[in-house]
């Protein structure tokens, strides 16, 4: 399968936005190369702040920047951002609802190969889904991941998008639609089951479909692309056509995707959902396919996740 780059597509999304709006700064935190930011920083050398290795001061440099009026998106790893600037993000970001903008990297396993489980992150999601006001992004690929950035600028209050290595499969046209805060129905074979993917796992989701379709299971296969605020009646109305579901994504099980799907389910349609995603556990480093059917998110795991969940 094909791979590109959600780094340099977000990239190419920002700098189209920086064209038109001299408002928009990116503060970097040491992330100039991991962030693919050298063509803005040649383009906009007056409009990058370094902070270095200052995660902090980065987010607490983008308050600042949000309050007096201008655009600011902070990029730097998943983790990093998440983690050692929690704090900030939280209380000088979220909290007055500035109109910040994260840009995390590496999130998932698809960074294993280069640089291991400290720089691979599965707690992203969860962190910021627990933070009130912050919006989140998991686009499935490139395509996706530049009509998010898009999106992004245009929302207002913070917004966290996750992106992967660089090197994630390409699953849809470039020109796939994406709307903020709606799933999309990416297959309809039928309503047996269905499937919620979301990340850049969506090539695998689609192929245990096709597997299942072979084996006589029709399902819905739907593309979580906004994570918060996640489109509740849509996960609702699939729920209530196919009464099973499961729910697969590149992160801890505890706090992701597959727990607001979860959360959901028990509020509004209570129903057999069957959760792949890391079972709380540190995975090791390696190479990112491998990595993924070593953990449990195989094709062929999630045809068996979907068989188990009809057992109902």
């Amino acid at each position: 399968m094909n791979t590109k780059s959600t780094r340099e597509a977000a990239v190419r999304a920002l700098m189209e936005a920086a064209e038109r709006d001299e408002k928009i700064v990116v503060v970097s935190a040491d992330s100039v190369l991991a962030g693919r930011l050298t063509p803005f920083l040649q383009k906009y050398p007056g409009r990058l702040i370094e902070a270095g290795i200052a995660e902090q001061s980065a987010v607490d440099i983008a308050a600042g920047l949000a309050a007096s009026g201008m655009k600011p998106v902070v990029i730097s790893y998943a983790g990093f951002l998440t983690m050692r600037a929690c704090e900030m993000i939280r209380t000088f970001v979220a909290y007055p609802g500035l109109k910040v903008k994260f840009i995390g990297l590496n999130g998932g396993m698809l960074g294993g190969e280069r640089e291991g489980v400290t720089h691979q992150f599965y707690e992203d999601l969860g962190i910021l889904r627990s933070m009130p006001g912050v919006n989140i992004l998991t686009p499935a690929d490139a395509g996706q991941a530049y009509n998010a950035a898009v999106a992004m600028m245009e929302i207002e209050g913070p917004v966290y998008l996750r992106l992967g290595s660089g090197r994630e499969p390409e699953v849809f046209p470039d020109d796939t639609p994406f709307t903020f805060g709606k799933l999309r129905e990416v297959l309809n074979y039928g309503e047996d089951l269905a499937v919620f993917a979301s990340g850049f796992i969506m090539n695998r989701a689609i192929a245990a479909m096709d597997q299942l379709k072979a084996q006589g299971v029709y399902g819905i296969l739907a593309d979580i692309s906004t994570l918060k605020p996640i489109d509740r009646e849509g996960v609702v109305s699939i729920l209530r056509r196919t009464g099973c579901a499961v729910a697969v994504e590149d992160h801890n099980f505890y706090g992701g995707m597959s727990s607001a799907i979860c959360e959901i389910a028990c509020h509004y349609h209570p129903c057999r959902i069957i959760r792949l995603g890391l079972r709380d556990v540190y995975p090791r480093s390696g190479y990112a396919d491998e990595l993924l059917d070593a953990y449990g998110l195989s094709v062929q795991d999630i045809v068996s996740g979907a068989k188990e969940a009809r057992k109902h």
